[in-house]
């Protein structure tokens, strides 16, 4: 799984330290469920009532004993209706008896059936998702496991969907069954619909036929067991686009509107399956691959078995494509695509575990930015994740492999992704590329549609690699943390000896930490590798000059949060002689502790000409075009990149960091760009006009209305914001409540500007409503806090106004309501 909402979350700029804090955490020990009986096969024939909203199911489920006879059997079923539980008995099913708590199903066998012995119940119920008291989570919003889009057709634009989401326990909610990740269960699943619809589900379409009047029966087989939360359904008006690797089919199912921009988004997939297949040593082990995306989904993309299901984050119109990074969609399509082998081939035991899925498909978006677009494109993509891992000091008080939670859903977090996906990177340099991969190869084998934990990846890594690595997974697996080290050097002319002091800081024992530096002098670089096991290790290196460069962890992949103690005038030589994406970054960052030093100066001078466009853009935002030695070297490189970058967003940075200056000069650049197809760039040079000249800015956003999305949508509610009024209201409040979590944060400053300055109860009423909604349901990741002071914004500006008494009580009830809010 992918955790879309919660990328865009960790933004919102309004977030606080204190509403990251760990949520009240539970010291009992989470053990793997024990398995009593074991899923065997799962046959389920369903139907659909669009109207309540209510799945008919009739279910044949197999099961064996797992280590002991047993006369009975558990299973998970969420709020349902049972009608009929029975023994089959050849084609005759025998009534038994049960019990039914509207969570589990107890149902008594009738006699002490032995261990490896199979038997079939038969289950006829009706599942009610939508009246179900579940709770989603941060990670995923919302735990009801069968979801009916738009079922009565009222809402227009929106498509009728049905799909399901089963992670991490929910697909319960529509079929019974023993919903736990060290089940494995084969599954034929029948779905009758309409016959204007298309389906997918896990496996192969082995079967379709006429149904009544208007409906289609489809029938879905696969034949390989997985677990009970990779079973997936999904109805709809689809565009099925078909592909296909080694004869197996690869399918794409979108809305009809983008289907041409399929292949454009998705056509990559055989070609991933090529290479993670032959890195892996393991071809893709199921008999197809497809990918579907829904409207409404509640998370950001979800690893079914063969069956891969997105968010409508991952179709967009020709235009909307022009804006999209590697770290959007294709990086979600290649972190699915890994799950079918990490996660779904080889399943963790237990949500403890949940690192030996995701912490995997976190490392294979670094592995595929590797492959497709070169190291400084995978660099960018890991340094990405790991200071999303270190900008929450929540996540440092939890290990890897985490066998106490208050919740399951808390294992859904930057330490099973980002920080694991690193480890795993940081494992890969230490073993060296091949032998990773042939452990990995053999972790994928021993374990074939089974489970897997971190010791059995040690295992199949120590066979291997003949290394012992206990040290390594009992510091960076079972341990809670990361090093924190401050680097200092000293160089002994006498000696001709450089020295390199490093410190490690953290509470507890110190980590052992192979590396490699890397001395720069002369013209030629020599490299030394070293361990640290010290809380201080001194290392010396041989130089018989002082070094131009001493280059630290040379490969940049130690998860670690260092203070490197190196003058400046060393980082600038970083930056021109590393061979890095970090080692420039680096530098970058060091540039701007010191703006006000000519060196640092030229070295973001030297950024904005970076090959990466990322750090083009961070060169960017880091220059303080208030200094004016600064601004006279860095605005002739700003303004060509404004309109020449081959990169949408640069040019959309520059753009910003142009408009700050207020400078009539660049009017003629804003209104240039705004011609540009991209709406980023549009919404960049919409900002700028804005701040020279408002009624133009008006005049140029209300000639889009016909045609804006995203980030020009976010600037023309600015623009109205400062310059509209009456006439453009509806149009906001109809764009904010269609935009993404992001967008609808990003239009709230214009929206609540706007709504200072109406004199209309009804658009009052409206826009703090809204305002007060975004608070609640986004409460726990502590941007309430900002929203109540854009409350206490409107109400000061309508103090004056003849609406203020209304403004003042409706801001107040609103407070009421955000800061109650649970």
């Amino acid at each position: 799984m992918r955790n879309f909402s919660l990328l865009l979350l960790g933004l919102a700029t309004a977030t606080t330290a204190a509403a990251q804090q760990p949520t009240a955490t539970n010291s009992e020990y989470r053990a793997a469920a024990r398995k009593i009986n074991d899923l065997v096969h799962t046959k389920l024939d369903v139907r659909f009532d669009y109207a309540k909203r209510y799945l008919y199911g009739k279910e044949w489920v197999t099961l064996k004993p797992h280590g002991y006879a047993t006369d009975s059997l558990r299973l998970d079923a969420k709020g349902m209706d049972i009608k009929a539980v029975a023994l089959m008995q050849g084609n005759t099913p025998q009534p038994l008896k049960y019990g039914y708590d509207q969570q589990q199903l107890a149902i008594k066998l009738g006699r002490a059936v032995p261990v490896g012995e199979a038997y079939t119940i038969y289950i006829e119920y009706t599942a009610k998702p939508d009246e179900l008291k579940t709770k989603g989570s941060a990670a995923i919003t919302e735990a009801k496991g069968l979801y009916f889009i738009n079922p009565d057709s009222t809402e227009k634009g929106k498509p009728v969907q049905i799909w399901t989401q089963g992670e991490s326990e929910s697909n319960s909610a529509w079929f019974p069954t023993i919903d736990k990740p060290n089940q494995k269960s084969t599954s034929e699943i029948s779905m009758t619909v309409p016959a204007k619809y298309v389906t997918l589900s896990n496996g192969k379409l082995v079967g379709q036929a006429p149904a009544g009047a208007g409906l289609r029966t489809d029938t879905w087989k696969l034949d390989e067991p997985h677990a009970p939360y990779l079973f997936m359904m999904a109805v709809g008006d689809f565009r099925i686009t078909k592909d296909a690797w080694r004869g197996k089919e690869v399918s794409y199912y979108l809305e009809p509107q983008y289907a041409a921009q399929t292949r454009q988004i998705f056509g990559k997939t055989p070609r991933m399956l090529e290479y993670f297949s032959q890195l892996l040593g393991v071809d893709y082990p199921w008999n197809k691959y497809a990918q579907v995306v829904v409207r409404e989904y509640v998370a950001g993309a979800m690893e079914n078995t063969t069956a891969s299901l997105f968010g409508d984050q991952a179709q967009g119109t020709a235009r909307e494509l022009l804006d999209w990074e590697y770290a959007g969609v294709e990086r979600e399509i290649a972190h699915e695509l890994f799950h079918q082998w990490f996660g779904d081939y080889v399943t963790a035991e237990s949500w403890s575990n949940l690192t030996m899925n995701e912490s995997f498909a976190n490392f294979s978006e670094v592995l595929w930015a590797e492959h497709e677009y070169g190291s400084d494109a995978a660099e960018a993509q890991g340094d990405l994740s790991l200071r999303k891992y270190f900008r929450n000091p929540a996540n440092y008080a939890k290990p890897l492999a985490r066998y106490q939670y208050a919740d399951k859903e808390d294992m859904f977090d930057a330490v099973s992704y980002e920080k694991g996906g690193n480890i795993l990177n940081m494992l890969r340099y230490h073993l060296g590329q091949e032998v990773f991969f042939r452990g990995l190869q053999r972790y994928l084998k021993q374990n074939a549609f089974g489970t897997g934990e971190p010791h059995q990846l040690r295992l199949a890594l120590e066979e291997v690699s003949g290394q012992d690595l206990n040290w390594f997974f009992d510091q960076w697996y079972y341990r809670a943390g990361h090093p924190i080290v401050a680097i200092d050097y000293q160089w002994d002319a006498t000696r001709k000896q450089q020295a390199v002091i490093v410190h490690q800081t953290q509470a507890g024992t110190p980590y052992v930490l192979p590396l490699n530096v890397d001395i720069y002098a002369g013209g030629r670089t020599q490299r030394y590798p070293a361990t640290l096991r010290h809380a201080v290790d001194t290392l010396y290196f041989p130089a018989a000059t002082k070094p131009d460069l001493v280059n630290v962890d040379a490969e940049k992949v130690l998860v670690w949060q260092k203070k490197d103690n190196k003058p400046l005038a060393e980082y600038a030589y970083q930056y021109r002689h590393a061979p890095r994406y970090l080692d420039r970054r680096e530098a970058l960052s060091a540039a701007k502790a010191q703006l006000t030093d000519p060196t640092a100066q030229k070295i973001l001078v030297a950024g904005l000409a970076d090959k990466s466009p990322a750090l083009r853009g961070m060169a960017i935002e880091l220059l303080d075009l208030k200094n004016a030695a600064l601004r006279k070297a860095a605005v002739p490189a700003l303004a060509k990149l404004a309109a020449t970058d081959s990169s949408v967003k640069t040019q959309a940075v520059a753009l910003t960091a142009l408009g700050t200056l207020q400078d009539k000069r660049y009017t003629k650049l804003f209104s240039k760009a705004l011609e540009s197809k991209s709406y980023q760039v549009q919404g960049a040079a919409l900002r700028g006009l804005l701040a020279l000249d408002a009624r133009q800015a008006l005049a140029r956003a209300t000639a889009f209305e016909a045609d804006h999305k995203g980030p020009l949508t976010v600037a023309m509610v600015d623009v109205y914001g400062k310059a509209g009024g009456a006439a453009q209201w509806p149009l906001i409040v109809a764009k904010f409540d269609a935009g993404s979590p992001q967008n609808r944060f990003d239009m709230l400053p214009g929206l609540a500007e706007l709504v200072g300055r109406l004199d209309d109860p009804t658009a009052l009423s409206q826009g703090i409503s809204r305002i007060k909604d975004m608070a609640v349901r986004y409460k726990q990741f502590g941007i309430h806090t900002r929203l109540i002071e854009l409350l206490r914004q409107i109400e000061q500006h309508q103090a004056t106004r003849p609406t203020a008494a209304q403004a003042s009580e409706l801001v107040k009830q609103a407070v009421k309501e955000i800061e109650s809010a649970t």
